[in-house]
């Protein structure tokens, strides 16, 4: 059996935290502790918000351009140093996280090196060029994807539904699920506070209807912000909380500011908040997966979520929660008294979230994604075609 060196390359590691920095942080910690050589190659800044796992070694970078999300970073290649412990480190596998000019420059090296490479998919780019003010590009963009992800010999995606979807837009490789896992004794029901919940201002019979996640305005934000403003205006039980922080908050907190913000939480504050809540509402139709919906399946929510790539591969309809069409208020506002309205529905759905949510472990996840590394090992390398 071949040893494995696997150079990782990804436009997330340490400098921010969201799902794709903590999902890659996961992995190498993973790997290492598999006794798998890694050496990770990714942007960063003066001072990352995140304690990374592994090695890293700088690649230039500067904002994403065309958005106003300076905290997300696009790479511009690799350096002389970056491409010197490159070589050094002799890697058999080239993993690309991100498709971006870093990225590219990987693809190239592995493909001029006679190394062999392989793909994630970890956002689903295309579905925010409309808040970019990029709409206009998106057959361009799709086209460059599709170029890039099928020039990898494995391409390793977070749903069946985001496959189905990669495979409409004419992605011609290997397509294989590499699901996202959940802490379940981290994320339990058994974590929900009576006293936490007093703290935050919310009596016991309150229906607390919460969103976690980064707030930004292509979360969906403002659907969520009706829905909840829409059944509070009729039933001054239904509260909301919001866990997270972003450049949108300060503009939620003016138009919604009776809900209650407790600004980005982690570990047992975070296990705490989910528990503590009676429904998760989660109307982004941009995710890829939906690590947060995840969290609150494990805490056990009803989940009312995007009939979307991702939420929809977690949220079976009528079972653990609802699925609403996309960017429709009245629906989502529809659905979401649908849940509140029944105590027997939230019990019921409280239930099969936390049943579903016990069938993804992330060791046995990880141990399938190194499976397939060691098969990909033994594919023809993608030759060059540029």
């Amino acid at each position: 059996m071949k040893e494995l060196r696997v150079a990782l390359f990804t436009g997330n590691y340490n400098h921010i935290k969201d799902g794709v920095s903590l999902t890659l942080n996961r992995l190498v910690k993973f790997l290492e502790e598999q006794g798998i050589a890694v050496l990770v190659f990714g942007p960063t800044i003066k001072e990352p918000e995140l304690d990374h796992n592994g090695r890293l070694v700088p690649l230039p970078s500067v904002p994403i351009p065309f958005s106003n999300r300076g905290e997300y970073r696009f790479t511009l290649g690799l350096s002389a140093k970056a491409e010197q412990e490159l070589q050094a480190f002799n890697p058999n596998l080239v993993h690309i996280a991100t498709p971006d000019v870093g990225g590219l420059r990987a693809l190239r090296w592995a493909q001029k090196n006679q190394v062999q490479v392989v793909s994630s998919y970890h956002t689903h780019f295309t579905s925010y060029l409309k808040y970019y003010g990029a709409h206009a590009i998106e057959f361009l963009a799709w086209r460059y994807l599709s170029w890039f992800y099928s020039s990898t010999t494995q391409v390793y995606v977070p749903s069946q539904s985001m496959i189905d979807e990669l495979m409409k837009q004419g992605f011609n490789t290997d397509l294989r699920i590499w699901a996202r896992g959940v802490n379940t004794t981290l994320f339990s029901p058994e974590k929900r506070d009576d006293e936490w919940r007093r703290k935050q201002g919310f009596e016991k019979d309150d229906i607390v209807v919460t969103f976690v996640s980064r707030l930004v305005w292509e979360k969906a934000l403002d659907t969520f912000r009706h829905s909840v403003q829409q059944l509070s205006a009729g039933n001054d039980k239904v509260k909301a909380l919001v866990v997270g922080d972003g450049p949108a908050q300060k503009e939620l907190q003016e138009m919604m500011p009776e809900a209650r913000y407790t600004g980005f939480l982690e570990g047992e504050e975070l296990a705490t908040a989910y528990a503590s809540s009676d429904v998760f509402l989660f109307p982004s139709h941009t995710e890829t997966f939906g690590n947060v919906t995840l969290e609150a399946m494990s805490s056990g929510l009803p989940c009312l979520v995007a009939d979307a790539t991702g939420s929809k591969s977690l949220v079976v309809h009528g079972e653990n929660g609802f699925l609403a069409e996309p960017e429709n208020k009245a629906d989502f506002t529809q659905k979401l008294l649908n849940i509140i309205s029944d105590q027997d529905i939230r019990e019921h759905m409280k239930s099969k979230s936390r049943s579903l949510a016990l069938k993804y472990d992330w060791n046995e996840i990880n141990k399938k994604l190194i499976g397939n590394y060691r098969e990909a090992l033994n594919a023809p390398v993608p030759q060059k075609d540029f």
